[in-house]
């Protein structure tokens, strides 16, 4: 199940840059009805490159609002061998699937109303956590020394406090997106201040970063591997993030791969900071180490 749940979450993540791909390339309304497109399944004679981003977007999306509609109810009728909690975490992704879904058709229906398209961001960024959060709860924990244990305590709070803050900022970008801030700011003036908001949220959340990254070094032989493998590695996507978003900048969004790319890199930085939190509280004093026993009778059932 813990494998399944992270698939999903890649094929959210792949959706997510193909929503990035649609918004960049002006393709939001090249489908002007919605569920259908054209009123067509397959808009055939309209089909060009924006219909067809848009459409095969909608596709995309519904091929994993049916994948989490599957899982929730294989969750449910296995219940008694998998923890109590995973059917009801995927009962709430699937509530936020659906929620994302009604949002997308409101996009369209409503014009590209940038508060919508934000919360179509952000809403699809939360379903991508929630996969994640569930999947890395439901994968074997990586059982540390006896004193490891104790210098893993402090790490499930700089991790939590890390998410929170690039979620915020991705959320700042989304908002930057939907008003196409950056554009409107060069050319008269305006939306500056939402634009400044986004700049400045990059300090806290780069600092949460580097926090990590320092805590994961320090007394290195101490810390478990897999959790300095990610605490490193969000510093990589966070120097990846900054370096494309300076290129975005000065570009003024004309480079659309660009555009893409930074949204990929920071769903993907929001990725690896998460699983750092929820490895490193699995591994916290208040486990003892051990994998939950829910948990481990999960992973015994799917061979894992």
């Amino acid at each position: 199940m813990g494998r399944a749940l992270l698939g999903l979450a890649a094929a959210t993540w792949l959706l997510m840059g193909l929503g990035s791909a649609t918004r960049v390339m002006n393709a939001g309304l090249a489908c002007p009805d919605w569920p259908l497109c054209y009123g067509e399944l397959v808009p055939t004679q309209q089909m060009n490159l924006q219909v067809f981003l848009e459409w095969f977007h909608r596709l995309v999306a519904a091929g994993v609002g049916l994948a989490t509609l599957v899982l929730t109810g294989f969750a449910w009728r296995k219940r008694q061998a998998l923890p109590a909690w995973l059917p009801w975490g995927l009962s709430w992704a699937f509530v936020l699937v659906v929620a994302q879904g009604i949002l997308g058709g409101l996009t369209v229906t409503e014009l590209l109303r940038f508060d919508i398209v934000t919360a179509h961001l952000g809403t699809g960024l939360l379903f991508f956590a929630t996969l994640l959060t569930l999947g890395w709860l439901a994968l074997p924990s990586v059982a540390p020394s006896e004193e490891g244990r104790a210098s893993v305590g402090y790490l499930p709070w700089l991790g939590l406090g890390a998410v929170l803050l690039v979620y915020v900022q991705s959320l700042l970008g989304a908002l930057v997106a939907s008003q196409w801030a950056l554009h409107q700011c060069f050319a008269s003036g305006e939306l500056c201040g939402v634009m400044s908001s986004h700049l400045l949220g990059v300090a806290p959340a780069t600092l949460a970063v580097l926090l990590v990254a320092v805590a994961t070094s320090w007394r290195r032989q101490q810390i478990p591997r897999i959790l300095k493998r990610l605490g490193h590695g969000s510093v990589v996507l966070l120097l990846a993030q900054v370096g494309v978003g300076i290129l975005t900048y000065r570009y003024r969004l004309q480079v659309e791969p660009l555009t893409v790319a930074h949204q990929m890199i920071g769903a993907a930085l929001l990725a690896c900071l998460l699983g750092f939190t929820v490895l490193a509280w699995r591994m916290s004093n208040s486990l003892g180490g051990r994998i939950p026993r829910g948990v481990a009778a999960a992973t015994e059932m799917n061979g894992e």
